[in-house]
């Protein structure tokens, strides 16, 4: 098993080293479990301690069909440095050539409930054919992540898919999601570097401005507290009802 570098500090040490326990404890309790990668940063982390911890927890991406060409050479990326290739999950081809029939190639501009329903498309619904049969998943959220995520649990049912969610780095920070990549040389999306903390399709993702909050460039047309894709369905519904 993989052990910290004296480059991390004892607090980031210890958040690595409890990483790696509950990845393990996770993989005991559900020899079924799935990680849903976005290849993102905080992904590449979980990503590397799975790997580097020899663990049973298949890591899989969707290719929503819209992602950079950066996001999508982290899969070649990843299989060159750990030898394991990724499941790469692609949407239902019908079901996107339809609603872009209906609604057109960019409708998800035009309305909350378009872009959800894109979303829905390509990325909820090839989720919840993965996630179906399995126990358990894990995703790389964390608390300081946004406004939708503030309340993010390490552990909870999602009753969404109807199976138990994991969020091992919920109380991460980002310098602490850095320090590690740096510490154990992990690889990561190099849009990152380009004014990029959060990354999702090309057509609904731009670079922050200096000061802006780190998800500013994920769906920037919208208000902050509909940032969701359906996913993590269950952050806008706590939200909904710790404020309602």
């Amino acid at each position: 098993m993989t052990t910290a570098t004296p480059l991390l500090d004892q607090e980031t040490r210890h958040k690595w080293q409890t990483l790696l326990d509950t990845l393990a404890d996770i993989s005991a309790r559900h020899p079924d479990a799935v990680f849903a990668s976005s290849l993102a940063a905080e992904d590449m982390v979980l990503t590397h301690a799975i790997f580097e911890a020899r663990l049973p927890i298949e890591i899989f991406t969707l290719d929503t069909g819209r992602l950079h060409p950066e996001t999508l050479a982290m899969v070649d990326r990843i299989a060159q440095r750990y030898g394991v290739a990724l499941r790469v999950v692609h949407p239902d081809s019908r079901a996107v050539q339809e609603h872009v029939a209906q609604h057109g190639e960019f409708a998800f501009y035009d309305s909350i409930e378009l872009r959800k329903a894109c979303c829905g498309i390509r990325k909820v619904q090839p989720l919840r054919g993965v996630l179906a049969g399995h126990s358990a998943w894990l995703t790389g959220q964390h608390r300081d992540q946004s406004i939708t995520r503030s309340e993010l649990r390490e552990s909870e049912y999602d009753h969404a898919f109807g199976l138990h969610k994991y969020n091992p780095l919920a109380s991460w920070t980002d310098a602490q999601v850095w320090d590690v990549i740096r510490a154990h040389d992990i690889p990561y999306n190099p849009l990152h570097d380009q004014g990029y903390p959060s990354i999702g399709c090309d057509p609904c993702t731009r670079a922050v401005r200096p000061g802006e909050h780190p998800r500013a460039g994920r769906w920037w047309w919208e208000q902050a507290s509909s940032k969701e894709c359906g996913l993590h369905q269950g952050n806008i519904e706590s939200k909904v009802i710790k404020n309602g």
